[in-house]
């Protein structure tokens, strides 16, 4: 490889949240989504070289930047963004709560698939919408797939108004196929419903799978995506929000500019901008390491916690594992792990009360022999 995503790079005492917000010194962070991994090195001259001019005022985000976003598009996933469409924010959480309270009234439905991203539950709610939750079904021990009858019923729904997806989707991992989507987008289109999608996992990717942006296929949906997850560099706060409707777009803009998240810092386009002229290679490394990753705990998992049923990594760095064979209450069962092992995972039901229960996930996104240490520390303890 020409990346070492194997070396360990201390990142205790630097206001991370992943390691500063531990217990104690010897804990091992596997839960918030963010990598271990030294960003990509042309990020990282960007970056060096932005701060080398002393003056960190407010940005103008211009056309280099936009014709980054569109040039990755096209030529990685063969989408035609036009710049007109792209409107620029501060982070995609802010982003999904600017768009529902620009097309969702108080009191309407937003449907999501359960178990869900946790802060999709806040955003709805802080919007003065109502979840509709659609659990996903496990199917024939292989994969999670949506329960078309149920969420056709929720669209029927008078009171429903949105579909707020996540593609690929956390915590399951799965890498909704285009066909899936195309039977999504024409259930919503049918009956009149908004698609919110956030793609900010739509650069992490296993082998075999294949990422669809949903507008690709459907023009209507507004797509929510950040090089952020993907390139490691979620602190510097960009992220893109693309819709072609000029009016809701022009709806979009105002709430962004109401909720004061439409100023981004010096950095975040800096950042963007290298991450997707020049670190296209760092990320397909990246996918080869993280599959080496999932490879890695489900042998392990197989040789000595076989009551561990790993679920299929299609895509994310973020492992969803059923433990319901050997416990009943995920939140406890994490604690002892955390507290015991000192290994920090989440439990499920951070991702639904329901569909959650049962499960655990890992942050697979850390150097190997990281992992294998945090793997060994749980299964002396549990």
């Amino acid at each position: 490889m020409k990346y070492n995503f194997d070396e360990i790079i201390e990142r205790r005492d630097t206001h991370s949240v992943k390691w500063d917000e531990s217990p104690s010194a010897d804990v091992i962070p596997l839960w918030v989504a963010d990598m271990d991994f030294a960003v990509a090195p042309a990020i990282q001259e960007a970056i060096k070289k932005r701060a080398e001019h002393p003056v960190f005022g407010y940005t103008l985000v211009e056309d280099d930047y936009y014709e980054a976003i569109i040039s990755w598009f096209h030529r990685r996933h063969q989408w035609t963004i036009k710049k007109e469409w792209i409107l620029y924010t501060t982070g995609v959480v802010p982003a999904v709560s600017a768009v529902l309270k620009a097309i969702a009234m108080p009191g309407e439905r937003v449907i999501t698939f359960t178990p869900a991203y946790n802060c999709f539950f806040s955003s709805i709610r802080n919007s003065g919408c109502e979840l509709a939750p659609c659990p996903l079904r496990w199917n024939r021990n292989t994969r999670f797939e949506i329960p078309w009858d149920e969420l056709e019923a929720l669209c029927k729904d008078e009171r429903t108004t949105v579909l707020l997806l996540c593609n690929p989707h956390n915590p399951t991992g799965r890498v909704w196929s285009i066909t899936e989507l195309r039977r999504l987008a024409a259930i919503c289109h049918r009956n009149k419903i908004h698609i919110i999608s956030d793609e900010i996992h739509g650069e992490l990717v296993m082998p075999n799978n294949h990422f669809t942006p949903l507008g690709y296929i459907a023009s209507d949906a507004i797509t929510l995506n950040s090089p952020s997850k993907s390139f490691n560099i979620a602190g510097l706060q960009i992220a893109n929000i693309i819709c072609k409707d000029s009016e809701i777009r022009r709806r979009i803009d105002r709430a962004i500019n109401i909720n004061e998240v439409c100023d981004v810092n010096p950095f975040g386009p800096v950042a963007l901008m290298a991450a997707y002229n020049e670190s296209e290679d760092w990320i397909d490394e990246l996918n080869e390491y993280i599959w080496g990753n999932y490879q890695a705990l489900c042998t392990f998992c197989q040789e000595h916690l076989p009551f561990w049923k790993v679920r299929p990594l299609e895509g994310t760095y973020l492992a969803w594992v059923d433990v319901s064979a050997c416990c009943t209450d995920t939140a406890t069962y994490c604690n002892r792990i955390l507290e015991e092992a000192k290994v920090w995972v989440n439990p499920g039901t951070m991702y639904g009360a329901e569909s959650g229960k049962g499960y655990l996930r890992i942050n697979l996104a850390c150097p190997r022999s990281r992992l294998i240490e945090a793997l060994e520390r749980i299964n002396k303890t549990i």
